[in-house]
């Protein structure tokens, strides 16, 4: 079987990114299950972010660019303890809503993790290297996610990451409830 390999622009940010800042609170009255409502997640994904948390230059580019509901970023890239702060699952959403399909960071709030699992939104990886200090907003990069390593493109340099274990087949299912029921687990949905 051929490895998972997600290529394209990184968007680099800090550390104790919170899911306030990832998707503040004003948006979280859109419907996730309208698809015509869904979509304003990804408009809005990341628009709490600080300057000081970016990697961008001040009054740089935004994560999604003003008016649109996608980014041209397809791996996030953050620091300690990414997704810290309240347990809405509305956050790996906004950021999967955008159009990102992985986030490498050195740890995560464990509830961050755990949703971005349970809900199939993003796969996301850990690194035991400091990254955001490697890798600049705007390279291309690409990540291996079977073999567990993380390619700049940009400037060749490669990182390991820790594997993903049990968690892939979920979010290849599409969240928790749909691995339970492809598996078996769960009878079919009505």
């Amino acid at each position: 079987m051929a490895s998972e390999i997600i290529t394209g622009k990184a968007f680099v940010l800090g550390d104790d990114i919170d899911t306030d800042q990832i998707i503040p609170a004003e948006y979280l009255a859109y419907n996730p299950s309208d698809p015509e409502e869904r979509k304003y997640f990804g408009m809005y994904a990341m628009v709490g972010v600080p300057e000081t948390k970016c990697g961008l230059p001040k009054g740089g580019m935004k994560f999604v660019p003003e008016g649109e509901f996608k980014t041209e970023y397809t791996v996030v890239i953050g620091g300690k303890n990414f997704g810290c702060g309240s347990s809405r699952e509305h956050a790996p959403l906004a950021i999967a809503e955008a159009g990102a399909r992985v986030v490498v960071a050195e740890f995560y709030a464990r509830i961050f993790f755990r949703n971005c699992v349970n809900g199939g939104y993003l796969l996301p990886c850990e690194t035991t290297q400091r990254l955001i200090e490697e890798i600049s907003t705007g390279d291309e990069v690409e990540v291996d996610i079977d073999n567990a390593k993380l390619t700049n493109k940009t400037n060749g340099k490669t990182y390991e990451l820790k594997p993903l274990g049990d968690v892939k087949p979920i979010v290849d299912a599409g969240g928790v409830f749909d691995y339970a029921r492809q598996t078996g687990m769960l009878g079919k949905k009505e």
